[in-house]
């Protein structure tokens, strides 16, 4: 897979401004949520078969988390988009000052192994809620978790927008060459380096 095409098709498609509607990132979370409680019982048979957990071990440690950080964002994202006056400086007086947030372009999750879905997919509410594009590349040690997650993301997401590539030390290599505007990565710090 040639990642230089996704990753500029991803740049594309955020440079089309988009991903900066709210209501188009209020309807993309609640179309992720939708799409995790039907695929709830695939994700279920793929963490056992990698881990052994149960279903309410992995809804405990996994889904909940998923789940309770999906309906936060959908509830406040109208308010942690808005633009905030805040104080001046003295100096710039009699200036008006704002904070105005803004998504930062496409963005890298790197998952970790040890809570597959967890640690993949908040990151991923995360980077939607704010407006990005993001490439997800899960670890390749739950290799059935790791399918399970590109399967949920790239049968129900357009590529330009969301999309997992599955693989491991080569593909987060090939990766890591090219341009991000944010990558989250969680993991040992001499890896991280």
């Amino acid at each position: 897979m040639d990642y230089s095409t996704i990753v500029k098709k991803q740049n594309d498609f955020f440079n089309r401004n988009e991903t900066k509607s709210i209501p188009f990132r209020v309807a993309q979370l609640k179309r992720l949520k939708a799409v995790l409680q039907q695929e709830e019982a695939n994700l279920y048979t793929a963490i056992y078969a990698d881990f052994k957990k149960s279903e309410a071990d992995t809804y405990a440690t996994e889904l909940s988390f998923i789940y309770d950080e999906l309906d936060l964002a959908i509830k406040k994202l109208p308010s942690w988009a808005k633009q905030k006056r805040v104080k001046s400086n003295p100096l710039t007086l009699p200036s008006r000052s704002y904070i105005i947030p803004e998504p930062l372009g496409t963005c890298l999750i790197i998952g970790a192994w040890n809570y597959p879905y967890n640690v993949s997919l908040v990151p991923l509410i995360s980077a939607m809620a704010a407006g990005n594009t993001v490439i997800l590349k899960p670890s390749e040690i739950p290799s059935a978790t790791s399918a399970a997650m590109a399967k949920l993301i790239n049968d129900h997401f357009p590529p330009e927008y969301l999309f997992v590539i599955e693989g491991g030390v080569a593909e987060t290599t090939a990766l890591l060459e090219q341009k991000f505007d944010k990558i989250f990565f969680t993991g040992s710090s001499a890896v991280g380096k």
